[in-house]
């Protein structure tokens, strides 16, 4: 390109040559950048099976201490199963805690269990085996409620001679859901057809595809009242309180830990160190802790560091989308 200046004395001719746009430049640093990004997360993904590998190998055992006082966890969601999901926190199995109960019931060395509880609930069959298994130790048993104890973490603290909780946590949620979401009328929208073909009529009766009828309804909601009402009576029973006061405050939803200790859903109000000095008295002996924790294979090692670190990036990212004033209570299974 040629541009021409003129003044009073001469002209000057001015070659401009316009630099073009260099794509092999551009592909050589999108590469460098890729190459980059490839690189930290190989880097990242060997740092987590390195310390998942070597938390295997340098994990503690089932018993961590030896003490007089068993002291079992109960955090997270509670089912027969624990949790499948590899990118989700572990749930509470409830097998291996009942086994865990006996475990403590055998051994001689042992004078007290205590539940340490942090959980919003779960299935209804992991809830009942797990407080069966409280309600049929001999020896002294102690809940203590941490965060959370609601639904049927809390049926499993009512199980406990006697119950702790933080003045702040949540405790409570005497109720039961099955609630789902429904995609008929956004399907109909859509011109998509559910091609209903099912074996006995009620087979789909829950599908997210099809509105259930007037009849479906009343046997969902039957299934429904008849557990809430299970529920009532053993906590009624757990905690030598009138059924029809349980079932005044069996709304479904949650009291602070003060309101809990008001409406005689727990003993005393504290912590772990509390509960602690409770047994001292009770035993009459210095209390030392045998803590269980289930020790995990080195594949369930690996998914539990990159559920952690998955977490922390959808944390993260969510935390920009979601305003932090948002309703933590967890709606729960039981």
């Amino acid at each position: 390109m040629t541009k021409t200046f003129i003044n009073k004395n001469c002209t000057v001719v001015i070659m401009v040559q316009k630099r073009g746009f260099d794509i092999l430049r551009f592909i050589k640093i999108l590469g460098a950048i890729i190459g980059f990004l490839v690189s930290l997360m190989i880097f990242v993904f060997v740092a987590f099976v390195f310390m998942s590998f070597a938390s295997f190998f340098l994990a503690e055992p089932d018993l961590v201490f030896d003490g007089n006082v068993a002291l079992i966890p109960i955090k997270g969601s509670i089912s027969t199963t624990g949790s499948t999901d590899v990118w989700s926190s572990s749930g509470v199995k409830s097998e291996k805690i009942v086994e865990w109960i006996k475990e403590a019931e055998e051994k001689d060395a042992i004078k007290a269990i205590m539940l340490n509880i942090d959980s919003g609930g779960g299935t209804p069959v992991g809830t009942v085996e797990i407080a069966d298994a409280v309600k049929s130790a001999k020896k002294p048993t102690v809940a203590v409620i941490h965060e959370i104890g609601a639904s049927g973490a809390y049926w499993v603290a009512s199980a406990a001679d006697t119950i702790f909780a933080n003045r702040l946590s949540t405790v409570g949620s005497i109720g039961v859901r099955a609630s789902y979401l429904e995609f008929a009328g956004l399907m109909q929208d859509y011109n998509v057809t559910y091609q209903r073909l099912v074996a006995g009529k009620y087979k789909d009766i829950k599908s997210p595809f099809k509105e259930m009828t007037p009849e479906e309804q009343i046997l969902v909601q039957g299934k429904l009242d008849r557990l809430h009402n299970i529920f009532i009576h053993e906590v009624a029973a757990n905690r030598g309180l009138d059924v029809e006061h349980v079932r005044e405050l069996a709304t479904g939803y949650v009291f602070l830990g003060t309101e809990a200790k008001e409406k005689g859903l727990v003993d005393f109000l504290g912590t772990t160190e509390d509960a602690k000095d409770f047994l001292a008295k009770e035993l009459n002996t210095t209390i030392t802790f045998k803590k269980f924790k289930e020790r995990a294979g080195f594949f369930e090692a690996i998914s539990s560091g990159m559920s952690s670190y998955s977490y922390r990036i959808g944390q993260g990212m969510g935390s920009i989308l979601l305003d932090s004033t948002e309703d933590k209570n967890v709606e729960l299974l039981v």
